[in-house]
């Protein structure tokens, strides 16, 4: 949850609620429920470490809000994050959101996302069958890396439909 805020931060400055609810209309369904707490939780972390920056302000006849903006060290990780491709067991995850949350923050283009996850994707692929012909007498692990080598050409798949998506 710390990037997809940060990156909503670079909107603009935001408090706990607005940030939850831009969540969910910039996700819509396709993006987990959060509540409050989470985000509450998340500020004062992101706060701490000097991402963002907040300030009380005074509403007529009700509590204060904090509200929350980027800092430049804020914009530096945000910036890359959107610049290193996604890796790991959440790669979908990680990508849908740099997508989406890209072009709200103006920093980072959704075709070269796209572009640079794909040769991220090639490369892998390329490692993988590098790793498959010194494999040679190893079946069980041939399979693993062929496994694997069909999550990426999926996932390739899905890159060329989010292209379609953003052309």
């Amino acid at each position: 949850m710390r990037l997809p805020l940060l990156a909503l931060l670079a909107t603009g400055p935001a408090h706990g609620y607005q940030l939850r609810r831009a969540l969910e209309s910039t996700f819509g369904p396709a993006y987990q429920r959060t509540n409050d707490g989470q985000v509450y939780v998340t500020l004062g972390r992101l706060e701490k470490s000097g991402l963002i920056e907040g300030q009380d302000v005074a509403q007529d006849g009700r509590p204060s809000k904090r509200v929350f903006v980027l800092t430049e060290d804020g914009r530096a990780e945000l910036a890359a994050w959107f610049a290193r491709p996604s890796e790991g067991g959440k790669v979908r995850e990680d990508f849908f959101l740099k997508l989406v949350l890209g072009p709200h923050t103006r920093l980072a283009d959704p075709r070269a996302l796209i572009d640079l996850q794909r040769s991220h994707c090639l490369a892998a692929i390329r490692g993988l069958h590098a790793t498959a012909d010194r494999s040679e007498g190893h079946g069980v692990s041939r399979l693993l890396i062929e496994g694997e080598v069909l999550h990426l050409k999926a996932e390739l798949d899905w890159l060329e439909r989010c292209q379609q998506e953003f052309t």
